[in-house]
């Protein structure tokens, strides 16, 4: 990856707008015009480059944002969608029938984690859950009938870190497809290069960054996207999560951004997490030594984009998590809200929120405590007056 920075990827496309803009135009329009029947037909038929049939199937704010996406991730094509879940479900559904077999994370989203456990043994694909950062466990998962190999960069929320490579090589060694969630890492991690098939991200979150658009997408080879958008047979044609296209036109206005929003970020979450830590909070954060992934993640980074932005902090008790959270929103040290990428802090205990989905004894044995809280860390300038603020909060709790 020496060669691979996936910021000047973004930065070397330049798209101009109708007129000359400096933003690409916005294509308003559902559907659109053709001088000649026959060329409508060789639209229809995916073989005409450069026209457009229906937004749905595509269009040219979409196509601004895909060829961005793909720059970041280094892959040859992506697909934006709705939601993230309008990525992901496509996609493994694209991947999956019925009886076909995923081995997964067990600290997943746990929306995926839902679709997954309840949903798609409806179609006849099975799940197994396994603890993802044990290569053995994963690949005894493996049956005759398994497809597809499901992880996040990061896991969601204990900041579990895959080891993408040797997750590659275990899915090379037994053809399956390697699809990894990226959302909690963008340009820090690359996991296209690492040996990942398919590389998804909620833009909602980083990607965007301002917690105002809902949005996914799907990077993988061109193949893969063009199977996914096939008239007669894609998943995302056929289930319709198609991305509006002033929402494309918004995101890609601030992927451009995302090089430095991503730098702070990392550089906030990294000296709080140092902080609490040497205060003996227990404290996980990537960027920590004491993290049991540390050696490996930072193998993983390109290192100018820091550890992320993501931080857990367990303070004992869901009652303790609770009034703290409220505490820290009342002193405007950011929201009481799911979701990360924002520029304020948000906060929550996933037990009861992004992980709700997941069953109480599971949760357990995966070491979700009732005490967690989440942390998405913003961009505060004086990070040091936010470290003595939350302080104070958790002094007048009795939580340090």
């Amino acid at each position: 990856m020496k060669n691979f920075n996936p910021a000047d990827n973004i930065q070397d496309l330049q798209y101009f707008g109708e007129f000359g803009g400096v933003n690409p135009s916005i294509s308003d329009s559902s559907t659109y015009t053709f001088l000649s029947a026959k060329t409508m037909f060789d639209t229809f038929e995916g073989n005409m480059e450069g026209c457009y049939l229906y937004s749905r199937h595509s269009s040219p704010s979409n196509l601004y944002l895909d060829k961005a996406l793909a720059a970041m991730e280094g892959t040859e094509s992506a697909n934006v969608s709705a939601s993230g879940m309008g990525a992901i479900t496509p996609t493994l559904l694209q991947l999956c029938g019925a009886g076909d077999h995923v081995v997964s994370s067990r600290t997943i989203y746990g929306g995926t984690y839902a679709f997954l456990k309840n949903f798609a043994p409806r179609l006849g694909i099975k799940t197994t859950f396994v603890d993802i950062i044990k290569l053995e466990i994963v690949e005894a998962a493996i049956t005759a009938e398994t497809k597809v190999l499901y992880c996040e960069t990061v896991s969601n929320p204990l900041l579990e870190v895959a080891d993408i490579e040797g997750l590659a090589k275990l899915a090379k060694r037994h053809n399956l497809t390697l699809v990894v969630d990226n959302t909690f890492s963008p340009l820090s991690v690359s996991p296209a290069k690492l040996g990942a098939d398919i590389v998804i991200h909620s833009l909602t979150k980083y990607i965007n960054g301002s917690s105002d658009t809902v949005g996914g997408v799907t990077c993988a080879s061109q193949e893969f996207i063009d199977s996914l958008k096939n008239v007669n047979s894609g998943a995302s044609m056929l289930l319709g999560p198609t991305m509006d296209s002033m929402r494309s036109a918004s995101v890609l206005k601030n992927l451009r951004t995302l090089h430095i929003r991503m730098k702070q970020h990392s550089f906030n979450a990294m000296y709080l997490a140092e902080r609490f830590e040497k205060d003996g909070l227990i404290t996980v954060y990537p960027g920590l030594e004491s993290h049991p992934s540390h050696k490996l993640y930072k193998a993983m980074i390109n290192a100018e984009y820091g550890f992320g932005g993501m931080m857990t902090l367990d303070v004992g008790t869901l009652a303790k998590a609770n009034a703290l959270m409220e505490l820290m929103q009342a002193k405007n040290l950011g929201y009481l809200a799911v979701s990360l990428g924002f520029y304020k802090t948000l906060f929550s205990a996933p037990g009861t929120s992004t992980s709700s989905e997941i069953p109480l004894e599971e949760q357990i044995e995966m070491g979700l405590t009732d005490g967690l809280i989440r942390f998405s860390i913003g961009l505060d300038n004086d990070i040091e007056r936010t470290y003595q603020m939350m302080k104070e909060c958790m002094k007048e709790l009795d939580i340090m």
